[in-house]
């Protein structure tokens, strides 16, 4: 009779399965922002991705977001409330969300985290960045031939060996194309923060720079350079709507399929901790939104190093290369490795400045 019984109760199970797995609740997906979304930059680009989540999984997933908070201990607050409210796929895209991620992780086992553009893995903690040099590099190839001063001003948030590979990377691709080309930098220890973001670049403009590029999370760079009747780079996403006469090209990020990727193999169970590092070829950043200023013969040369870039036969730090205070770093004939670009810390030659305290 109980063989009976718990046949019955097996078959009664496998047949309504489709039926629970159409009623499931929603997998709820968290997003915390370290500035408030904006119509362009660092966060509005995450947001993108989010946006692609939802459109992707619609009924399955169900997405939300905390804007402008602060890295450190607002930081794990925020991460922590959304784990208790039972998302179970948690991205934090800032570096110093890393830490904050990880202490929480701990705590939520059973929660994915995937911490965006740390470097710190765990079992439930997946870390991937872009190689946002790439782009970096190639801008600074168009900047190399728009510039007529052959200086170039770059306001920077912190000292990170992500922000040194950007301004490495620029200046490289500047002096490929213009061997004397010179790069000032400003440091403003801080990722968000419009009126001194503008204020730098104001600046430059006053030290000869006729093209800006920069590592912050506005658009006040772009903006002033619109001011001035300067250029700049644009970076994170394309802003020729704040700086339609400035822009000369634009450096985005593309999360979308990363994040759709990611969702998905919590819903099918295939989620593992992982760390990638994409670039050009894997579509995690790249070059676009020429301005009207830039020749076609300019955007047909960046377009095709981006090429060479994803095809492998560019490598942005390729040897030789000296620091910026005349100390061989790299010989002819050798590249950086991954490690070695992961840990940068110094300047390349061509660079005005100092690393900031």
């Amino acid at each position: 009779m109980y063989k009976n019984l718990a046949a019955t109760f097996v078959a009664a199970c496998c047949f309504a399965s489709p039926v629970f797995s159409q009623t499931r609740e929603p997998l709820k997906v968290g997003f915390v922002y370290v500035t408030p979304v904006t119509d362009a930059g660092w966060v509005r680009q995450h947001e993108e991705g989010r946006k692609a989540v939802e459109a992707a999984f619609a009924g399955k997933v169900k997405t939300s977001f905390v804007e402008n908070v602060a890295e450190g201990p607002d930081a794990e607050r925020v991460i922590r409330d959304l784990a208790r409210q039972g998302h179970k796929l948690i991205f934090t895209p800032s570096f110093g969300y890393m830490e904050p991620t990880l202490k929480v992780a701990r705590d939520f086992p059973d929660v994915k985290f995937e911490s965006i553009t740390g470097y710190k893995t765990a079992a439930n903690v997946a870390v991937a960045n872009a190689r946002h040099y790439e782009g970096r590099y190639l801008a600074g190839i168009a900047a190399g031939r728009m510039s007529k001063t052959g200086v170039a001003g770059y306001v920077a948030g912190f000292p990170i060996p992500e922000v040194l590979q950007g301004i490495n990377a620029f200046t490289l691709g500047m002096r490929s194309v213009n061997p004397k080309a010179t790069v000032k930098v400003v440091w403003l220890n801080a990722w968000f923060d419009p009126p001194r973001e503008r204020d730098a670049a104001m600046s430059l403009f006053d030290q000869q720079a006729d093209v800006v590029s920069f590592h912050t999370g506005s658009t006040a760079v772009m903006a002033a350079a619109q001011e001035r009747g300067k250029m700049a780079v644009a970076y994170h996403s394309d802003m020729r709507k704040t700086a339609p006469d400035a822009q000369i090209i634009a450096v985005t990020h593309q999360w979308g399929e990363y994040y759709k990727r990611r969702t998905q193999a919590v819903l099918d169970g295939s989620w593992t901790s992982a760390n990638l590092w994409g670039g050009v070829k894997e579509g995690m950043t790249r070059v676009e939104g020429f301005g009207p200023k830039v020749p076609k013969a300019v955007q047909e040369e960046v377009l095709a190093r981006q090429k060479d870039i994803a095809a492998g036969k560019l490598r942005p730090f390729a040897g030789p290369l000296s620091d910026n205070e005349g100390k061989s770093v790299l010989a002819a004939g050798a590249s950086l490795s991954d490690e070695q670009i992961l840990g940068m810390n110094f300047l390349v030659s061509g660079v005005q400045g100092k690393l900031a305290k």
